[in-house]
């Protein structure tokens, strides 16, 4: 087939001496801010839209119609009552549409949406925030933000710099100061552990606390801990504590500390209630 050859022809107007009309802008906004009036064609079809939420819903599961309300020119959404026991609260609603000159109106959309009284799921958490202490379980991972504004960059490197015999012994300094990690904990990250711990079980405020007979801060099982933490926190090493093995505050305590005044030896016992053993004698005269 051959192509036959075209031109491209562009049409130029003349310029005259007429003026150019143009559009009023005080005429735009009113034509704006003029309110929509609800299609009369729209209106009517109120079964239009009820066949259309039952197609959806199925038979029976459409109920009173609830009102008709105008979205735009020629354009108009019907409410249905929702009769689901599934979605109490819940209405159908059905969008119609009537294209400019048409005499009937066709279905734009419909949809289930929930009322005033509905009822609906809590809202979104991320799952970051979702987890809760001990939530996390053998095998599972929680991996840390690279911004986690509880960590600050350690001190690592260095070492290339200097002999063999010089890094080991930065190396050892180092670790015998908590560094030599990637990251460390902040003073954000410090403030949030004392703000946990000390509103935790380990401290003051706890009934075990409050009817201790001494203080941990004058236990001999206290084991303190090193940095600033150690101005106020140590670790139980009582193992008849409920706190043993936990970070324990100065003014936490127990009924197991070591200076208590009370022992009571557990090889001990009273006298029987009940004689059970002797026996008394009576005449037979």
């Amino acid at each position: 087939m051959r192509r036959l050859p075209f031109t491209l022809v562009t049409a130029v107007t003349a310029p005259t001496d007429e003026p150019v009309p143009t559009t009023d802008p005080s005429a735009t906004d009113s034509a704006r801010s003029r309110p929509v009036v609800v299609d009369a064609v729209c209106a009517a079809a109120v079964e239009l839209a009820r066949a259309a939420a039952e197609a959806v819903a199925g038979p029976g599961q459409v109920g009173e119609h609830q009102g008709v309300v105008a979205d735009g020119e020629r354009l108009a959404t019907h409410d249905f009552s929702c009769l689901s026991p599934a979605y109490v609260g819940w209405h159908w609603s059905v969008t119609l549409a009537r294209a400019s000159r048409a005499k009937v109106a066709t279905v734009d959309e419909v949809c289930l949406l929930p009322g005033a009284g509905a009822l609906l799921a809590p809202a979104w958490v991320p799952y970051a925030d979702r987890l809760q202490p001990g939530d996390l379980g053998p095998g599972d991972l929680l991996p840390t933000d690279p911004d986690d504004e509880r960590l600050v960059p350690g001190y690592t490197g260095g070492y290339e710099a200097l002999t063999r015999a010089e890094a080991d012994d930065v190396r050892d300094a180092v670790f015998e100061r908590g560094l030599g990690r990637p990251r460390v904990l902040s003073l954000i990250g410090l403030d949030d552990a004392v703000d946990r711990w000390v509103n935790g079980p380990g401290g003051p405020h706890v009934p075990l606390a409050e009817a201790a007979p001494g203080r941990c801060v004058g236990c001999g099982f206290l084991v303190k801990m090193p940095g600033l933490l150690g101005q106020s926190f140590g670790v139980c090493a009582n193992e008849s504590s409920p706190s043993d093995g936990r970070v324990v505050t100065f003014d936490h305590g127990c009924g197991a500390h070591s200076e208590a005044v009370t022992v009571l030896s557990l090889s001990s016992s009273g006298p029987h209630v009940l004689d059970e053993v002797g026996y008394d004698e009576f005449g037979h005269g």
